[in-house]
C-alpha cells in the first residue's frame, strides 16, 4: 500500500542551479539532507479500540437439592445438553417417602374426626332446640367441631408439604442448557440447600451456551467513544482464522482500577448458535468505533501540525527563509515567495489570538495533530517507530506493554493515559456515536468518503515534486489510527510525500525557536514568554 522511499535532495546541485536560478520562486535544499517518502493512496481506515476478555455464558446455574441424603444415581454427565424439567439425579427417598405417608395417615384421621365432630355438633343443635340440653353444652360441641376443621386444614397441608419434599429427591434442570459442572458422585451424601447454613452442596453448574459474553475492560480514554449497540469483532486462540462478531451490549458505571490504570468493565454480547464457542476462552476483542472508506490514506509521520511546519522545513533542508510559513501557519494557503532583490520573505508570525476553528491558533489543544510529545518520553510524531514508547508491533501489545509500564512505576498513570488517546488516533475527534445500533460492521454511521468531515481540522504536508524538492501544503485531514490518517481535500492520489522523522523534528525545533527569538529581538514569535510578538498584516 504505502511505499516507502528514500530521497537525496539534489544530488548534483549544480546541474539544477541554472534551472533553480530561472525560477522565481527560488527554493534551496541542503546538500546531502536526507528524507523518507511515501505515496498517498485511496483505502479504508478504520478505528477501534482493542481489549482483551474471556468467553463466559450469559446464564450460568448452579443446581442445588433441597433434599438431604444419599446420591442413588446420576442420570446426567459433563457436556451433556437436558431440556427444562430433564431427570439429573435422584436422592435415597426412604426418610422423605416415610414422612409423606404419616401425612397421609394424619390427613385420614383428620377427615374422620371431621366427620365425628360435624355429627354432634348437628344432633346437639337439635337437642337444644328440644330443650333436652342447655346452650353451654351445646357451645362444648361447636368448639369441638372448630377443633376438628384446624386438625383437617394442617393435615391437608402437612401432606401437601410431605409430597412436595418428595418430589424434590428427584432433582431436574431448571432450564434448558449444557451441564459444564459436575460435583458429586453416586453415594456422596448431599446437604440440603434450604435446610443448611452454607447454602447446602452445588450437585451441577448448567448453561445455555446458545448465548454467550465477553465480560472486559476497556481503558477511560476510549468510554467517551463507546456506546452500547456497537458492533465488535472477537478472536480467540482456538480460531484465530475466523473473527466472531458481537455487539457492546453494556457499560458498567463503576471504574475500576488494574494495576494504576483506571478501567470500565463492559460486556460484550456474542452468539454461538454452533456452539464452537466454549467458556473461558481467551479474547482479543476490537470494539468498531469509527469507519472511512474509500479514502486518501498517507503515514501519519507525514503529517505536520501547522506549528511545526518550520521546524520541519528545516528538517527536510528547506531554505526558511524563502518560504512565506506565516501564511501557511494561518491556513490560507502556501506561497513560496521570492522577496525583493537581495533577499526573500521574510516568514510572518503566527496569530495567537484566533478565533476558535481558526487553523492559526497553533496554541490550541483542539486544532494541533496527535503529538508522542504527550507520552512520557515521547517523540514528537505519532505512527513513527521512534516514537512508539512500547515497542509493540500490534495494537493489543502496544496497548498491553503501556499498562505494564504504568503498573511498574516507569510511567505515571496520567502520562499512560496521554499515550492511550494519542496512539488510538483520537487526534481526529471521533466519537463514533453514528455507528452505534448501525448493524452488522460496517453499516451505517459515519462511513462514507468523506471519513468524518464534521472532525476534520487543517495539518501540513510536505509534497515532492518533479525536482525532487519538497513544498510544503495545506490539507484537511480526518480520522487517523496508529499508523495513517485520512486527506480529506488537499491533496491527490498517487502524490509522494516527504516523511518527517521525529527525532529530526525535535532536534529543529530549538533551532526555529532560537532563531525566532533573534529575528523578534529576544521576544517570542508567538507573541508570549520574552515579549509581545508583531502584528501580522
Amino acid at each position: 500500500m504505502i511505499k516507502p522511499s528514500v530521497l537525496r535532495g539534489p544530488s548534483a546541485l549544480a546541474c539544477l542551479a541554472a534551472a533553480l536560478a530561472a525560477c522565481s520562486q527560488e527554493e534551496a535544499v541542503e546538500e546531502g539532507a536526507l528524507f523518507e517518502t511515501a505515496t498517498a493512496e485511496r483505502g479504508t481506515l478504520t478505528i477501534t479500540a482493542q481489549a482483551t476478555g474471556e468467553i463466559e455464558p450469559v446464564r450460568r446455574v448452579e443446581v442445588k437439592s433441597k433434599a438431604s441424603g444419599e446420591i442413588l444415581k446420576l442420570l446426567v454427565d459433563v457436556g451433556d445438553d437436558v431440556e427444562p424439567g430433564a431427570l439429573l439425579a435422584e436422592i435415597d427417598p426412604r426418610d422423605v417417602q416415610n414422612a409423606f405417608n404419616q401425612a397421609e395417615a394424619d390427613l385420614a384421621v383428620a377427615e374422620e374426626r371431621m366427620a365425628i365432630s360435624e355429627a354432634e355438633r348437628n344432633r346437639s343443635a337439635r337437642l337444644l332446640e328440644a330443650g333436652v340440653i342447655t346452650p353451654q353444652e351445646n357451645e362444648g360441641t361447636r368448639l369441638d367441631y372448630a377443633n376438628a376443621q384446624a386438625n383437617l386444614v394442617k393435615a391437608s397441608t402437612n401432606l401437601e408439604l410431605a409430597e412436595l419434599r418428595l418430589n424434590d429427591v428427584r432433582i431436574r434442570a431448571p432450564m434448558a442448557g449444557t451441564i459444564i459442572q459436575k460435583n458429586v458422585e453416586e453415594g456422596s451424601v448431599i446437604q440440603s440447600a434450604s435446610g443448611n447454613v452454607s447454602g447446602g452442596t452445588t450437585l451441577f453448574v448448567m448453561a445455555n451456551l446458545s448465548e454467550m459474553q465477553v465480560r472486559t475492560r476497556v481503558d477511560e480514554t476510549d468510554m467517551g467513544d463507546l456506546r452500547p449497540g456497537m458492533p465488535t469483532s472477537i478472536v480467540v486462540e482456538a480460531y484465530r482464522d475466523d473473527a466472531f462478531s458481537g455487539t457492546l451490549d453494556k457499560i458498567e458505571p463503576q471504574a475500576e482500577v488494574v494495576q494504576n490504570v483506571t478501567m470500565f468493565p463492559v460486556i460484550i454480547s456474542i452468539p454461538n448458535p454452533d456452539g464452537v464457542l466454549k467458556p473461558g476462552m481467551n479474547t482479543e476483542v476490537e470494539i468498531f468505533i469509527d469507519q472511512a472508506r474509500d479514502v486518501l490514506l498517507v503515514p501519519n509521520g507525514a503529517i505536520v501540525q501547522t506549528g511545526d511546519v518550520g521546524p520541519a522545513a528545516m528538517a527536510l533542508g528547506l531554505d526558511t527563509e524563502n518560504l512565506d510559513l506565516g501564511r501557511l501557519m494561518m491556513g490560507g494557503g502556501f506561497a513560496g515567495a521570492a522577496g525583493p532583490a537581495g533577499g526573500g520573505a521574510e516568514p510572518r508570525a503566527v496569530r495567537t489570538g484566533a478565533a476558535d476553528g481558526d487553523p492559526a491558533n497553533v496554541s490550541s489543544e483542539e486544532n494541533r495533530p496527535l503529538r508522542a510529545s504527550d507520552l512520557a518520553g515521547g517523540d514528537e510524531r505519532t505512527g513513527d517507530a521512534e516514537s512508539d514508547p512500547t515497542g509493540g508491533t500490534s495494537a493489543t501489545e502496544r496497548i498491553q506493554a503501556l499498562r505494564e509500564q504504568a503498573g511498574s512505576g516507569a510511567m505515571s498513570p496520567d502520562s499512560m493515559r496521554a499515550a492511550m488517546r494519542n496512539l488510538r488516533g483520537r487526534g481526529a475527534g471521533t466519537t463514533g456515536a453514528g455507528l452505534a445500533g448501525a448493524g452488522a460492521w460496517p453499516g451505517g454511521g459515519r462511513v462514507a468518503g468523506g471519513g468524518g468531515r464534521s472532525d476534520s481540522r487543517r495539518a501540513v504536508v510536505f509534497v515532492v515534486g518533479a525536482d525532487s524538492l519538497p513544498e510544503p501544503r495545506l490539507v484537511e485531514i480526518g480520522l487517523n489510527d496508529w499508523d495513517r490518517t485520512a486527506i480529506l481535500s488537499g491533496l491527490e492520489a498517487g502524490e509522494t510525500l516527504a516523511i518527517v522523522g521525529a527525532a529530526q523534528l525535535r532536534a529543529r525545533q530549538e533551532e526555529w525557536m532560537n532563531r525566532m527569538r533573534e529575528r523578534f529581538g529576544g521576544g517570542s514569535p508567538l507573541g508570549g514568554g520574552g515579549g509581545r510578538g508583531p502584528r501580522l498584516p
